[in-house]
């Protein structure tokens, strides 16, 4: 670990470009490193917080095939979309590029040359996928089959999302490419490889060693897993339209495999924010006083702490990441977020539904982060967090406090007597927060940094409800003073405090305090007088609103209906029969009937015994509906009745017919009835 840097280099997981931002992203990624880019800025530290889109690579390309438009529409498109979405949520980049930049092409080739030029990669001629009937290699995630690991039929070519492992596209069993359906061929093509099992050494001795006591476990565990394994060549390039052409001769068609150039991405948007800033960007790459800080989910892992560490090892003039903080995943309901499944909440959606309320959302995901394992997210808890949590105890207490200092003094800070022993003491543990929240901030433990500051808003909420200055104010004036000038220093410290966790919240609050940047986190730690008595504040504001079941139920609903509709999507189509002549057809006598009566069939639960008026008769029919409606349900309903059906007697009573029934998505039966009035019972259906 670096000891006292000059500067932090802090990266963001590059968003890919084929689709919107949702909240496992946000509690993945985003919300974590905003945490830490904001806490470094008020200890006045040196930072460079840096992200931007990822533009290249075969899923968007997949993307614009399947929505019928180019790549550049598909990322210009989402790229807006993302970069909107980290702006109304707060996440403050220094800056945020594009991998489709001329900055990041001319990097991303650069790093390659100069790889090339040393000698760093392996040239081979390989058997790869190709679709003869769209004339083209297959990218890894054109081709589909069955993982030769878990059996999974539908595992891409360099990945089986079901059971995790990581696959070449040859190792598929019954491969068949995405565009055509057709079963591809092999075909020779020759690439660049990074022979990474040449960095083994470097990698245990710089990880398994150098960082084995503060590494997150899960980090260092997949590292070492993968170690273990034993690390093999991987390509660099690729038979692909869309991407970085490879700067080489003999290269022609081929671009920079994504997970090559995406990392070089940090490297280039660094380079512009420095340019646009008058800065020189090699300190923050190439400088041992730098800390280089990687936030992304556990997805990414391998290629920020093997391969991407292994790449500027053999380029040798960049530092390596002093620590990657990889979150697990974030589950919605239960259930994978996926965004094939629309099975997600959308920062875009998020706001129309819950306008000003970003920063609930950012504490609720920082309360329930997946730091150290797979964490689930309800709409319950959040409801329950922003009610019991942030309007009950950080609201609760600001509000009284600024209310009572209206009313008492007209919002001029009162001027403290003698402090008691109470009061010293709640001043004193005041000033210990700061540390024990930067802690654990620097530690990466930001949902328990988030808990400590909660502990603030608990320490004025338990002065006051102690103190009772309501009771007393009229018979002592003077500790009321005191009283309420404690009450409003906290409520300064938590104006600062809560900055990197709920910025929105920190600004609103400043305000009704009437505080610019008067004061900063460490000065917390060393004066009791952040407010100074005689200073003016503003009037009260709700920080946070009560969110009701109403609106809670509106997005469980939401989510239901999506499952009701993949269901619905991804409902397996019964196969057609044998052919049927049209002799057999008319051997059917399908009639329209209504049911005039119904009753259940004693001691089963399947069963209702209906009588039909088929036009001919009234009869008999028992039918195993009655899972799914009740009788009274279904007297009066015209049905679709096989009328000749040989009679059988179920239970002991006699069954003349049976009605047709189909069902809906959610599995529930539906009649096949006619919808036209003025067909009378009786009418052949032919």
């Amino acid at each position: 670990m670096i000891q006292n840097p000059k500067r932090y280099t802090i990266t963001a997981a590059l968003p890919y470009t084929n689709g919107p931002i949702h909240i496992g992203h946000l509690a993945g990624v985003y919300v974590p490193s905003d945490i830490y880019a904001r806490y470094l800025r008020q200890q006045g530290k040196d930072v460079a917080f840096i992200c931007g889109s990822d533009e290249h690579g075969v899923a968007i390309s997949m993307k614009a095939k399947k929505e019928g438009i180019t790549p550049q529409e598909v990322i210009d498109k989402y790229n807006g979309i993302i970069k909107k979405s980290f702006e109304d949520f707060g996440i403050s980049f220094d800056n945020y590029s594009r991998t489709s930049a001329q900055i990041h092409h001319d990097t991303a080739s650069e790093f390659f040359k100069k790889l090339y030029q040393d000698g760093k990669f392996i040239e081979e001629v390989t058997e790869q996928l190709f679709d003869e009937k769209a004339q083209q290699f297959l990218a890894d995630r054109f081709v589909i089959g069955t993982c030769p690991k878990c059996g999974n039929e539908e595992a891409y070519g360099d990945q089986c999302e079901k059971c995790g492992t990581s696959l070449n596209a040859t190792d598929l069993i019954n491969p068949k490419s995405t565009i055509t359906g057709t079963k591809p061929v092999l075909k020779s093509t020759k690439h660049w490889f990074l022979p990474l099992d040449q960095y083994d050494a470097f990698l245990r001795e710089w990880i398994l060693t150098g960082h084995k006591n503060d590494w997150k476990p899960n980090v260092f565990g997949q590292v070492k897993s993968w170690l273990d394994d034993g690390l093999k060549p991987r390509a660099v390039t690729r038979d692909l339209d869309w991407g970085i052409p490879v700067p080489v001769e003999g290269a022609e068609g081929k671009v920079l495999y994504v997970w090559f150039d995406a990392p070089i991405g940090y490297i280039s948007s660094t380079k512009e924010w420095a340019a646009r800033e008058g800065k020189d960007w090699e300190p923050y790459w190439k400088d041992q006083d730098t800390k280089l800080v990687h936030f992304i989910g556990k997805d990414n892992i391998v290629f920020h702490c093997v391969i991407f560490p292994a790449m500027l090892k053999a380029e040798g003039s960049y530092i390596l990441p002093d620590n990657v903080p990889a979150n697990e995943f974030l589950n919605l309901e239960g259930n994978k977020l996926s965004t094939s499944k629309n099975w997600a909440v959308w920062l875009h959606e998020y706001l129309t539904d819950f306008p000003e309320k970003q920063d609930v959302l950012r504490y609720a995901l920082t309360a329930n982060a997946p730091e150290t394992k797979d964490n689930d997210f309800t709409w319950k808890d959040f409801q329950a967090r922003n009610n019991n949590e942030l309007v009950a105890i950080f609201g609760n207490f600001i509000n009284r406090v600024v209310v009572l200092s209206n009313k008492y003094y007209e919002g001029i800070i009162p001027q403290p007597n003698a402090l008691t022993a109470v009061d010293e003491a709640v001043l004193t543990e005041l000033k210990a927060y700061p540390a024990v929240i930067a802690s654990s901030i620097e530690r990466y433990r930001f949902r328990e940094a988030l808990g400590e500051l909660m502990n603030v808003a608990r320490l004025g909420n338990k002065y006051l409800a102690d103190e009772e200055p309501w009771k007393i104010v009229k018979e002592n004036p003077e500790r009321v003073q005191t009283q309420m000038y404690v009450a409003l220093q906290i409520a300064a410290a938590l104006s600062v405090l809560a900055e990197p966790f709920l910025p929105f919240t920190a600004a609103k609050l400043k305000g009704i305090l009437n505080i610019d940047n008067t004061f900063g986190w460490n000065d917390i730690s060393t004066t009791s007088d952040l407010l100074p008595a005689g200073h003016q504040i503003g009037q009260a504001a709700l920080l946070f609103a009560k969110i009701e079941d109403e609106e809670i139920q509106k997005q469980i609903d939401k989510l239901e209906a999506t499952k009701v509709a993949n269901k619905a999507e991804n409902k397996i189509v019964t196969p057609q029969k044998e052919v049927a002549t049209f002799d057999d057809f008319a051997k059917l006598d399908l009639r329209v009937g209504t049911i005039v009566a119904a009753e259940k069939m004693p001691k089963a639960n399947k069963l209702l015994v209906l009588k039909v008026d088929t036009g001919i008769d009234i009869r008999t029919i028992v039918s195993g509906i009655a899972e799914h409606f009740t009788p009274e349900e279904v007297i009066g309903k015209q049905v679709t009745v096989l009328a000749n059906l040989a009679p059988r007697a179920l239970r002991g009573v006699e069954s003349e017919g049976m009605i047709l029934m189909t069902e809906n998505a959610e599995g529930k039966l539906v009649f096949v009835n006619p919808d036209a009035e003025g067909v009378k019972n009786g009418e052949t259906i032919n």
